[in-house]
């Protein structure tokens, strides 16, 4: 079992996680999500991983269901779907890898391989572009990004294809959920997972367990696109 996974089903309160989020000994939550679509994020650094390595841990009302870690480059190095308990990670060599600092100069291209836990491989590939348009959220000024990627199995079958919109924060290097589509036997669907408050160390709902917005109103299309979507995108793979 992945160690990351295995410190937080230690760590993390049952049922299924549910109450006030606390990473593994020896990481640091440094900032806390609110988002649209009922979904509550934290985000933490562990002492044991690279510098500029970042992990996010994703709850619904059930509790913490997704994982993912990314780099200084924003590269999705590794994801964990608590419920299947699989994990997916980036493969060596990437063709063309992913550049938070190439996007912020303009746009980024990227082309890389996921290794499943269940021994499969898919490819990813697509584009990261910033809009030029600004938004603040929260007190909170990031930077709109446009995207569009595909991944497909080893015989060129599409399994997932997304576009929309994101949000960048160029000090963070980190990216947030925004407005996008899924495509689902050849129809598009939105989603939106926006973030909607950013809390600090100190502040009011730190380390939140529970996710505030859109939980009432949440069809279930779309939390399980977006739960989809977060093993896919920046901050959303």
């Amino acid at each position: 079992m992945n160690r990351t996974l295995l410190a937080l089903l230690i760590a993390l309160p049952h049922p299924l996680f549910a109450g006030s989020f606390k990473p593994p000994e020896g990481c640091t939550t440094y900032l806390t999500v609110q988002s649209r679509g009922c979904r509550v994020s934290n985000h933490y650094t562990c002492t044991a991983d690279n510098p500029g390595d970042k992990w996010r841990a994703d709850a619904d009302q059930q509790g913490v269901y997704f994982l993912s870690r990314i780099d200084d480059e924003a590269q999705w190095v590794e994801s964990i779907d608590l419920g299947e308990g699989s994990t997916q990670s980036l493969a060596a060599g990437a063709p063309d890898p992913a550049s938070f600092s190439a996007l912020m100069k303009g746009s980024d291209t990227f082309a890389f391989s996921l290794d499943q836990s269940n021994g499969t491989r898919t490819d990813v590939t697509g584009f990261d572009r910033l809009t030029g348009r600004s938004v603040t959220i929260d007190g909170v000024a990031l930077q709109e990004t446009e995207f569009e990627f595909t991944e497909t199995d080893a015989a060129g079958t599409v399994l997932s294809h997304s576009r929309g919109n994101e949000y960048v924060h160029p000090g963070w290097r980190m990216f947030f959920a925004g407005p996008s589509e899924w495509e689902v036997d050849g129809e598009w669907q939105p989603v939106d997972g926006s973030p909607i408050k950013f809390i600090e160390p100190g502040e009011p709902g730190f380390e939140a367990g529970q996710p505030i917005f859109d939980c009432d109103a949440v069809l279930s299309f779309h939390l399980d696109t977006q739960q989809a979507a977060e093993g896919q995108r920046h901050d959303t793979l």
